[in-house]
């Protein structure tokens, strides 16, 4: 008798964390180590939520999943920091945060050029760097500042013909460039100078490539660098000490506690009003690494 009860007790409350966890609605920001991919990470937190709610997803084509999640905006799976989550009808928010502004600290390595732009990547080139001062490093970045010109990485998540440079890269496809194309970098400050390491902060507009930033000011000091680090601390209104849930808080309360303070940090508008009592049953967004 004891155990049928605890039993319907136990379908009882998994049936209400479902309830609940499908209600979910909006943009919250999860912490992303270094390690896995953007997508991986996000795979991982859409399982730990099901399996919280006692709700198995079956894998079957041409059908939707049953919990909608999507990220706002890659970050490489060496670099660290704010990943913004869309859960529900928040999902439909994450466009607007791609084209906003974000904030990173890099560290820079001069001297050292690689295939992927950063520490992952096999050494291409080596270039003496003793020559190079703070200050000739410090008027470099003025030119890097504003509305500029960039060249995205070859290891990226761009697509050519439906598939992903860094995909064609790794099977040894030949890749071309991809066209510059115009970003904007609202601030750019050297915090540390330690040759051949250098630290900057960054502020950028969507679409920027950090990486592609640090290899074109190594060659603009007529030498070569690559990012040996890279965190991003802001994403839009979410920054890195005050928003982001680290994998021991991905729990569906705590998802709703972060959803209601980080809603409130966005602009008011009509279709964010009833993100958070919404149900969802769609689809996931798609994702793209490198």
């Amino acid at each position: 008798m004891a155990s049928k009860v605890c039993e319907e007790l136990g379908t009882l409350m998994a049936g209400m964390a479902a309830d609940k966890l499908f209600s979910l609605s909006g943009l919250f920001a999860v912490y992303k180590p270094k390690g896995p991919t953007s997508a991986d990470l996000l795979n991982q937190l859409k399982a730990k939520l099901l399996a919280e709610a006692g709700v198995q997803e079956v894998v079957r084509k041409r059908k939707k999943p049953i919990l909608k999640i999507g990220h706002g905006g890659t970050l490489d799976s060496a670099a660290s920091g704010v990943l913004v989550v869309g859960i529900g009808k928040g999902t439909k928010l994450l466009g607007g945060l791609l084209a906003g502004s974000k904030k990173y600290t890099v560290i820079g390595e001069l001297g050292k050029a690689t295939d992927t732009l950063d520490a992952t990547g096999k050494v291409t080139e080596e270039k003496p760097y003793d020559q190079i001062t703070k200050g000739d490093l410090e008027k470099v970045l003025q030119k890097f500042t504003g509305d500029i010109m960039q060249v995205p990485p070859l290891w990226s998540a761009l697509k050519k013909d439906g598939q992903r440079l860094s995909f064609l890269m790794k099977k040894g496809v030949a890749v071309e460039a991809k066209p510059a194309r115009p970003v904007r970098v609202y601030n750019l400050s050297l915090q540390n100078f330690q040759p051949p390491l250098f630290t900057l902060d960054v502020e950028c507009g969507g679409g920027f490539y950090v990486r592609s930033l640090v290899s074109d000011i190594g060659k603009e000091l007529s030498s070569c660098a690559s990012v040996r680090e890279l965190t991003r601390t802001k994403h839009g209104p979410f920054t890195l000490e005050e928003h982001t849930l680290h994998e021991d808080k991905w729990t569906i309360d705590e998802i709703a506690r972060s959803l209601e303070h980080c809603m409130s940090l966005l602009p008011e508008e009509p279709s964010h009003k009833k993100l958070k009592t919404e149900h969802s049953e769609e689809s996931a967004v798609s994702c793209e690494d490198k």
